[in-house]
């Protein structure tokens, strides 16, 4: 049963494969934001632990079917490679396994699953999305622990002050200044601090606000941001068009992970079930092409490349879509140079790129995402502005939350670019980057401080 990370569904397709008989939970309206997501003694001991251990039931019958299917399919694979006067005690052959079964994250997927305090925590927050427990995979559940978990040196720096200072009674003068100070400290960004603060001060003026209250409409405020690009024309729903050629062209500066980037892009990409390609068109960095290549077999998805070296971009970019054309391709992911300091040139080429991907491929979506480097802060922010008009942006990605304290920098990114976040990267592993979700994230920026274990 495939899991579509890009639609958070089961079915490759994006349709849901819960059982006929099963009884759907009311569902809330797409446009309705998730209820505050508060800590809740009554629901952890009634209904969200009744969820959280419909959810584990389900996963580990999944599991057990796909075991199941596997020793199956390894069965038979064995009866059918045999010749036909071998006898029964005859030794089974060497199984040659694919590199990318080889990658540690292949195990994790039949690894024992404990209802502890992070599955409880990562229960809520889905619940609190309106998810129904079938709905859910392992993987969502480990994610959001590694996203809780990426977020702690933020989280630490932010909300045991910013606690402490509601803990104090109802929010006055001296307090917002302190909150102020404290998003400043995370690099939330002078503009983005600007419209938060005015937001809760305004609610101030218009009623007192206990401790639990401020957290909770602080929560609210961040969201807003977070999601203010989708109230200006840009489309909440990302995920490539099944049935049809989509290019996501990837742009960013050397050392912000673009590469890497892209081959997580294309782990999820087929392990949710579309036809996936890579081209190399960074062709100007030492070993970019082989690194991309490695990355490649680990996502088991093939990467077009110019063997030769210092070859035109554009050129790769060409073939690479003749090869997506010609296979039915439905993600092409595009890797591009980023060398800032030839910045002339590297607009140029940038330019020609999406020339001819407009030109071959006049028929495609086509998606042009910048990679930032979260640890880089408000210096990131003017490495995208270089990058804006080149490339056509039409989204983010966020890598190198877990390696910062600096996490507020999500909110400078939207306020100050007006682009959405598309995926946000927490860890170096195959599995770290997800689909991003503003609830999610300012769940995790903002949960009380219990350690969870991913």
């Amino acid at each position: 049963m495939v899991f579509n990370w890009f639609r958070r569904k089961f079915g490759g397709s994006g349709e849901s494969e819960v059982p006929a008989d099963t009884v759907a939970t009311p569902q809330p309206e797409a446009s309705a934001a998730p209820p505050d997501l508060e800590p809740n003694p009554q629901a952890a001991e009634g209904g969200l632990l009744n969820w959280a251990k419909t959810a584990l039931q389900s996963i580990q019958l999944r599991q057990n079917r796909e075991t199941t299917e596997t020793a199956e399919t390894i069965t038979a694979t064995e009866v059918s490679d045999a010749p036909p006067d071998a006898v029964s005690e005859a030794p089974p052959p060497d199984i040659i396994h694919p590199v990318a079964a080889e990658e540690p994250e292949a195990a994790e997927a039949v690894a024992p699953v404990a209802l502890d305090a992070g599955f409880l925590w990562s229960a809520e927050v889905l619940a609190a999305q309106g998810r129904r427990p079938e709905e859910v995979d392992l993987e969502e559940i480990t994610w959001l622990q590694r996203l809780r978990q990426g977020l702690g040196k933020t989280r630490r720096g932010l909300v045991h002050q910013l606690r402490s200072i509601v803990g104090q009674g109802p929010l006055g003068r001296d307090a917002v200044e302190e909150i102020e100070m404290l998003l400043l400290q995370s690099d939330v960004g002078v503009k983005a601090t600007d419209q938060i603060i005015a937001a809760l001060q305004a609610k101030i003026r218009q009623e007192t606000l206990p401790a639990d209250q401020a957290i909770a409409y602080l929560k609210q405020i961040l969201r807003d941001t977070l999601d203010a690009p989708f109230r200006n024309g840009y489309a909440q729903d990302f995920a490539p068009q099944k049935g049809q050629l989509n290019i996501w062209l990837i742009a960013g500066v050397n050392g912000v992970g673009k590469t890497t980037t892209i081959g997580k892009l294309a782990h999820i990409a087929s392990q949710s079930g579309y036809r996936c390609l890579i081209a190399a068109a960074d062709t100007f960095r030492a070993a970019a092409t082989e690194q991309v290549k490695v990355w490649g077999q680990r996502s088991n998805v093939e990467v077009i490349a110019n063997p030769g070296k210092n070859t035109d971009p554009a050129a790769v970019v060409f073939d690479a879509i003749g090869a997506a054309q010609a296979r039915g391709t439905e993600l092409l992911l595009v890797d591009t140079a980023g060398r800032l300091q030839n910045k002339a040139n590297l607009m140029e080429e940038l330019k020609k790129i999406r020339r001819i991907i407009d030109k071959k491929a006049s028929n495609a979506t086509i998606e042009s995402l910048l990679v930032l480097d979260a640890t880089l802060g408000q210096n990131g922010l003017r490495q995208a502005q270089v990058f804006a008009e080149a490339a056509q942006l039409t989204g983010v990605i966020l890598t190198k939350l877990d390696g910062t304290a600096k996490g507020g920098v999500a909110l400078a990114v939207v306020q100050e670019l007006g682009l959405p976040i598309r995926f946000v990267g927490a860890g170096e592993g195959i599995k770290d980057l997800r689909p991003f979700s503003s609830f999610e994230f300012v769940e995790a920026l903002l949960s009380s401080e219990v350690e969870v274990a991913a």
